[in-house]
């Protein structure tokens, strides 16, 4: 089984890698923002504790991010493994992902981020915001508030990764197709 942890800045194209990915490795992809609107609009149990806290302004706390992808993993036992995108965000989520597939015989097998310069990602961010609608690209300081914060919580998990042998880091710049050959050759490698 290979699990994968999917890291990049919003705009670096973890979505458009992703479903490259998970088609040539037959991985099952887990999007944390996916999870969360599928419990939030399904109203599940998850959904509901995770909207008291989005309802009052606060982050959701690990524990519940880390029971609704738990979750969604074990909706997918028979899988060739898993592509994480967008988790884990914090080194106590890394953590209990760890103890989590350790749990089940599993762990994680790399770590890949696509990376590229902010202000490469922040023109194609505000371009996507002109046709996406997406509120979130289309405020430059909303965008550079977002780079902040995952350079904040980020840099930790790559060294906590790096660490541990599994950080590999990508140039997320070029074409589609050169950005699947630089990540497949990683990916290849393990």
């Amino acid at each position: 089984m290979i699990n994968i942890v999917l890291f990049g800045k919003p705009g670096a194209g973890k979505g458009t890698q992703a479903e490259f990915l998970k088609e040539k490795y037959k991985l099952t992809h887990i999007s944390t923002g996916d999870v969360f609107r599928f419990n939030l609009k399904n109203d599940t149990e998850l959904g509901k504790q995770v909207r008291v806290y989005m309802d009052a302004g606060d982050l959701v706390p690990d524990e519940l991010t880390t029971k609704m992808l738990i979750d969604e993993v074990n909706k997918h036992t028979d899988t060739n493994g898993v592509l994480f995108d967008g988790y884990p965000r914090t080194i106590s989520q890394a953590v209990a992902l760890d103890a989590f597939l350790s749990s089940i015989g599993s762990k994680v097998t790399a770590t890949v981020a696509l990376e590229a310069d902010d202000e490469i990602l922040i023109k194609r961010l505000l371009e996507r915001g002109k046709t996406s609608g997406r509120i979130d690209d289309q405020d430059e300081d909303k965008i550079r508030n977002r780079y902040d914060e995952y350079n904040e919580k980020t840099a930790p998990l790559m060294q906590y990764y790096n660490d541990q042998g599994k950080f590999h880091a990508v140039n997320g710049i070029g074409s589609v197709q050169e950005i699947t050959e630089r990540l497949s050759a990683v990916i290849d490698n393990l």
